[in-house]
């Protein structure tokens, strides 16, 4: 596939935004209370806040680096504000007023005229003209003084990186814990932003790739800072189209409660504020421009915010606790109260997505019975769940253990529950809307049919999910992806199309992610491959997990070129080969002499290139109209086809008979079941592109195996990924990928007759490994 990760705009198009736009600002805040930030205009915003201590405090910032966007949609760095204004018109409502004590304060953090770090506090109201909650607010940058009253110091506006107004609810208390009995909203509108002066405008990256098939998930637990205006632009600007698969996360969605000291998930289960204000414009804003959001809802929710009794736990009573840092804590499905919390919340996303004028697409987002890693303690001993099993529960304190058949049937009967939580959310979903309704399972497969642990799927593919139970089946093993587990991704497939039966056309794929920004450039291209491996299988619906990284990375794809409009033939030359016929291996070689006369040599070739002149074996006409024939269907140099190398063409040797031995392929990891076919000539390795299928024969450790399939390209395919510290080779018989070298084709007749051969020059063509 074609994509390449960008590092920097390079002649693409940009455009001009004015400083301050509000699709640009984001907001931050302290867990537990929440806020978000939409754009409801060209030159407005409104900030929610949902505050739930009296030390609760938001930021409505403005960066002056753009470290958000993919790099082909970023607005130019500017930190210089110097004889700029920025003026808007202030609305709130409860929020501490622009007139009190700790009321809005604009905080500007940069350098001073010395370029030492400062941070500089601005009161809003010095510079507002109208009442505490409505006011016109007027900032010019290089008169802009500090303190209560203006008079301590003036901002240095030459060396700014980021300035955010603060928003703390009435009764603040600076550094407080305490809780308010109930939440408390508040919130912001800034409209008639303008910003007048010098570096009014902004440059902006505005690409618009072409669109690529691929679809995009979000989150809004990575992207709750933004507004939707935003990540929309860049979701289009990158050639996305389609359905988005939106994760609600973990912790930013609902709304909280004080239980025991502790800020908790309220168990009506009910969104929270800002949440409600952000999905209601994001929704309405994908729908408008033809996007088509599908809600996902997971069985987890942050821990610090998860009620005690809603967690798994294993039989020792350890808590189902993610590697996320923090950690987030994964529902019983056994818990009624978990299950009133979820249908409650999906029903609230269902009438907003219908409100925006969408299809309600839903989600069950990898909901499965945890598997603490490492331990491999499986989470079934809730007091939920084992009240539940009752006299049924069996102990299993390791999913590795053999199990007896009554330990198999305890997990299918576990599995059910699974399967009943989910399906009874599904209802909830169909019943609260009032159109058409799609409902979607995601699996996550690496976990389901972990080798190590064979009964697994009891527990997390009930038979309880088989088709028709959801409308959809997503399945996503970016673990096996980006390690290269290609046989345990395709037994995982079969596995799940035996036990559950969706069709081909009812399955959906995401692909993904990529954690450590360190590994972008390994890990994209498997990601890509993958998606690509997807649309070859007739996948329709393919995701790209996740937006965030997408634009960290600069991850960028391009339409996908089909496969019957590559230049080559998978034919071979007609004519056979005498040995008169010429090769010539070539390299290419820099050679720098130096004013001693030595010489600096830098090899720009690993692989030789070949070049034949087949035109000695044409020994009659009958042969000569066949190969003017051949020139013609390949329209000359347009198209390649393969050749057989008389001097040089089988593993064993240059032409010996090819056994399973003959060449070293790798190395047995216990994971890669792909292997690719090469030559080595001493210390260079040629890889081998074109082999004669039939020839092939591979061996494992000594013992030669059928248990393959010959992948194109060259790959040899295992059934099952080689143990660590297997050797794997192989023989072969191979063809060389050629074209005509010219775009003409001479020849004499006279001189064919007189016994001249023609020339007919072929060159080797370099195919991708």
């Amino acid at each position: 596939m074609s994509f390449w990760l960008a590092r920097e705009r390079r002649g693409q198009r940009s455009d001009w935004i004015q400083r301050f736009d509000p699709r640009f600002w984001t907001v931050n805040f302290p867990r537990p209370m929440m806020a978000s930030v939409v754009s409801t205009g060209p030159n407005s915003l409104r900030v929610d806040c949902e505050f739930v201590r009296s030390g609760d405090l938001a930021g409505l910032i403005w960066e002056s680096e753009d470290k958000l966007d993919h790099v082909l949609l970023a607005y130019a760095t500017e930190r210089d504000y110097s004889r700029s204004t920025l003026s808007f018109r202030w609305r709130s409502s409860g929020v501490a007023a622009l007139d009190q004590t700790n009321g809005p304060t604009l905080t500007i953090e940069g350098r001073d005229t010395t370029g030492q770090p400062r941070a500089w506090y601005v009161r809003l109201w010095n510079f507002a003209s109208g009442t505490p909650e409505d006011a016109r607010i007027d900032l010019p940058f290089s008169a802009l003084g500090t303190g209560w009253d203006a008079s301590i110091d003036t901002v240095h506006p030459s060396d700014i990186d980021r300035m955010f107004i603060s928003l703390v609810p009435q009764g603040y208390v600076e550094g407080g814990e305490q809780p308010f009995a109930a939440s408390r909203t508040g919130w912001v509108e800034l409209t008639d932003i303008a910003c007048d002066g010098e570096r009014s405008m902004l440059e902006i990256g505005d690409v618009i790739l072409p669109v690529h098939g691929e679809q995009v998930a979000t989150a809004y637990d990575d992207m709750f800072n933004q507004t939707p205006s935003r990540i929309l632009r860049s979701i289009e600007g990158l050639g996305y189209r389609g359905r988005i698969v939106h994760y609600v996360g973990m912790s930013h969605y609902y709304r909280l409660e004080q239980v025991d000291g502790r800020s908790v998930a309220r168990e009506v289960g009910e969104l929270c504020a800002p949440a409600i204000a952000w999905h209601r414009n994001y929704f309405a804003e994908a729908v408008s421009m033809g996007f088509e959001p599908i809600v996902s809802l997971s069985y987890e929710l942050l821990d610090a915010n998860c009620p005690v009794a809603w967690r798994q736990r294993a039989a020792n009573g350890d808590i189902a606790l993610t590697g996320w840092e923090p950690p987030s804590a994964l529902l019983s499905p056994a818990a009624e109260p978990v299950n009133a919390f979820l249908q409650s919340i999906a029903t609230q996303f269902t009438a907003l997505l219908e409100e925006a004028g969408g299809k309600v697409l839903f989600q069950v987002g990898e909901p499965w019975w945890w598997i603490t890693p490492g331990s491999y303690r499986p989470c079934l001993y809730d007091d939920h769940a084992t009240t539940l099993w009752g006299e049924g529960a069996r102990l299993i304190d390791d999913m590795r253990q053999p199990m007896a058949a009554a330990d198999r049937a305890f997990l299918e009967f576990a599995g059910s529950v699974l399967a009943q939580s989910t399906l009874a959310l599904t209802d909830a979903v169909r019943s609260a809307a009032s159109g058409e309704v799609e409902v979607m399972l995601l699996a996550f497969t690496p976990t389901i049919f972990d080798p190590a642990m064979p009964e697994a799927v009891r527990l997390n593919m009930p038979t309880g999910w088989a088709y028709p139970a959801f409308d959809r089946l997503q399945l996503e093993d970016y673990d096996w992806l980006t390690r290269g587990a290609g046989a345990l991704r395709r037994m995982a497939y079969e596995v799940v199309a035996d036990r559950l039966g969706y069709p081909g056309d009812k399955q959906d794929y995401l692909a993904g992610f990529v954690l450590d920004p360190a590994d972008c450039a390994a890990l994209w291209p498997l990601i890509d491959a993958g998606l690509e491996e997807a649309r070859q299988r007739g996948v329709a619906h393919r995701f790209v997990w996740a937006l965030p990284q997408v634009q960290r990375d600069g991850y960028t794809r391009l339409p996908a070129t089909e496969t019957d409009v590559q230049a080559f033939d998978d034919v071979a030359y007609p004519l056979a080969l005498g040995r008169d016929a010429s090769v010539s291996p070539e390299f290419s070689t820099t050679i720098a002499v130096t004013a001693s006369g030595h010489e600096a040599r830098n090899a720009l070739w690993s692989d030789a290139r070949l070049r034949y002149d087949v035109g000695p074996g044409i020994r009659s006409e009958a042969e000569l109209g066949e190969l003017i024939a051949f020139f013609r269907a390949r329209y000359g140099p347009a198209r390649g086809f393969r050749l057989r190398d008389p001097f040089d063409h089988s593993s064993n040797g240059m032409t010996g008979a090819s056994g399973p031995a003959d060449q070293p392929l790798g190395i047995g990891n216990g994971v890669d079941d792909r292997f690719r076919l090469a030559k080595s000539y001493g210390e260079q390795a040629r890889a081998i592109t074109r082999p004669v299928a039939e020839t092939v024969r591979v061996s494992v450790d000594g013992a030669e195996t059928a248990a393959f399939n010959l992948a194109p390209g060259g790959w040899v395919v295992l059934d099952e990924a080689p143990p660590v510290g297997a050797e794997v080779r192989g023989g072969f018989l191979f063809d060389v990928p050629v074209r005509f070298a010219e775009d003409r084709l001479d020849v004499s007749g006279l001189s064919f007759a007189a016994g001249e051969a023609p020339s007919v020059p072929l060159i080797e063509i370099r195919e991708a490994v």
